[in-house]
């Protein structure tokens, strides 16, 4: 075949084929575009998967956020609710021991002026009878410095405990006793010497004190309220089993006391 003749026939095969290759240059090129559109369709519902887990867990959380401040404010409340019944139990407790501490306080003051006056009237001599001079002036009974001296001291300690200068009565029946030990107002101030100790928390001290005006004076009234003093403290201190065995011994020593009764309610608790 002529050489020109087969490069004829190879221009014309040539143009035949470039429409095939157009077409099949352009059908792959739409199979790749739908494998991008593919890809990014996946893509933006794995995004959209991810944004709806997402405001789940946040919405999660911010209920749990909302659950938990709730709960601290409710706890808040309820902490303010039982300080105030904390605040109300001490103010209701510490007016009730006003109110005994004023009780006492009066009761000995009456009881004092009864012992006056009973021995100022034991001390007037009956017609006939001889006396000490010391013991009359003008023909009445008067009491002597000394006496009288006793008297102020004990009732300054008193008043110190009356305005609630608890300290410096404490101090001040410590030294009436020590400077007055057979008066008769001793064991009262042992007694309120032992008050002035339990009111400011010195428990141990005021045991000792109540314990010396059982032993030195057994038939003093004061005997079975120190006892219930006794019992107060070793409650104070924990000591139940204590606190019960001395209430228990003042039924039995003073069973016809005040301070019997107290201890009848406190077992009964």
């Amino acid at each position: 075949m002529p050489a020109g003749r087969l490069r004829c026939l190879c221009s014309l095969s040539i143009r035949r084929a470039i429409p095939a290759i157009f077409l099949l240059l352009a059908v792959f090129g739409t199979q790749q575009a739908h494998a991008g559109l593919f890809d990014d369709d996946e893509a933006r519902r794995l995004i959209d998967d991810l944004k709806i887990k997402f405001n789940e867990r946040v919405d999660t959380l911010s209920r749990a956020q909302i659950d938990l401040v709730n709960q601290i404010q409710s706890l808040r409340e309820e902490n303010a609710k039982l300080r105030g019944q904390v605040e109300t139990l001490q103010y209701e407790l510490e007016s009730t021991r006003k109110r005994q501490q004023d009780f006492y306080v009066d009761l000995d003051e009456r009881m004092r002026k009864l012992e006056t006056r009973l021995s100022s009237q034991a001390g007037i001599l009956a017609p006939g009878e001889e006396g000490d001079a010391s013991t009359i002036s003008n023909g009445t009974n008067t009491p002597s410095a000394d006496s009288a001296a006793e008297t102020r001291e004990y009732e300054a300690a008193l008043n110190l405990f009356k305005a609630n200068k608890i300290k410096e009565s404490a101090a001040a029946f410590e030294a009436f006793a020590k400077g007055y030990p057979e008066s008769t107002l001793t064991p009262n101030a042992y007694y309120w010497q032992g008050n002035a100790l339990t009111a400011q928390r010195d428990c141990k001290r005021a045991i000792d004190v109540y314990r010396v005006v059982v032993a030195r004076w057994p038939q003093n009234p004061r005997a079975a309220d120190a006892l219930i003093g006794v019992a107060s403290c070793q409650q104070e201190l924990g000591d139940a089993k204590s606190a019960r065995t001395t209430l228990e011994a003042v039924l039995i020593k003073y069973p016809d006391s005040g301070a019997a009764t107290t201890a009848r309610q406190r077992l009964k608790k």
